[in-house]
C-alpha cells in the first residue's frame, strides 16, 4: 500500500472509531489497513475505541489483529485496558481481557497507573470486581508488599 493511500485509510479508520461506526471500521480494515495503525498523534484505534466504550469496535479491532496491550500516544495516553477501566466501560474491559490484555500492565512504559488503579479512582465497582476476578493485583500486592 502506498503512503498516500495508507494515510487516507488511517484517517478514515480514526474517524470511523471516533464516530462509533463499526461498519466503516470494518470497511477500512477490509481495504487492508492494519488495525494497529496510529494517527498523527500516536493514538491507536483500539485505544480510542476503548476510551469511548465502543465494545463492538474493540472486538472488531482485536479480531483483526490489534494487540490488546499496545500503548497509545506519546506518553500522554496509555493502554486500551487502562483507558476502558478509567471510564468504567465494563463491556470494553471484558473484550480486552477476553483477548488477553494484561490486567496488571501499567501505563507509561510500566511506571504509571494500572487498569485497577484507574477503575478504583472512579465509581466503578463492577469494573474493579471484573479486573480482580481476572487476576489484577492491587498496587501493594503487585509490588510484592502485603
Amino acid at each position: 500500500m502506498n503512503r498516500r493511500r495508507h494515510k487516507k485509510l488511517s484517517n478514515r479508520l480514526v474517524n470511523a472509531v471516533i464516530c462509533d461506526d463499526a461498519t466503516r471500521v470494518a470497511a477500512v480494515l477490509r481495504a487492508g489497513l492494519h488495525p494497529e495503525t496510529a494517527d498523527a498523534e500516536g493514538t491507536t484505534p483500539l485505544y480510542q475505541a476503548s476510551v469511548n466504550g465502543a465494545a463492538d469496535i474493540v472486538r472488531l479491532l482485536l479480531a483483526a489483529g490489534a494487540l490488546p496491550d499496545t500503548e497509545s500516544g506519546h506518553g500522554e495516553q496509555g493502554t486500551p485496558l487502562c483507558g476502558a477501566a478509567c471510564w468504567g466501560h465494563i463491556d470494553a474491559v471484558r473484550e480486552l481481557i477476553a483477548y488477553g490484555a494484561d490486567v496488571n500492565l501499567r501505563e507509561d512504559h510500566g511506571t504509571g497507573y494500572s487498569p485497577l488503579d484507574w477503575a478504583m479512582r472512579g465509581p466503578y465497582p463492577e469494573t474493579v470486581a471484573l479486573l480482580l476476578a481476572a487476576g489484577a493485583k492491587p498496587r501493594d500486592e503487585a509490588a510484592g508488599r502485603r
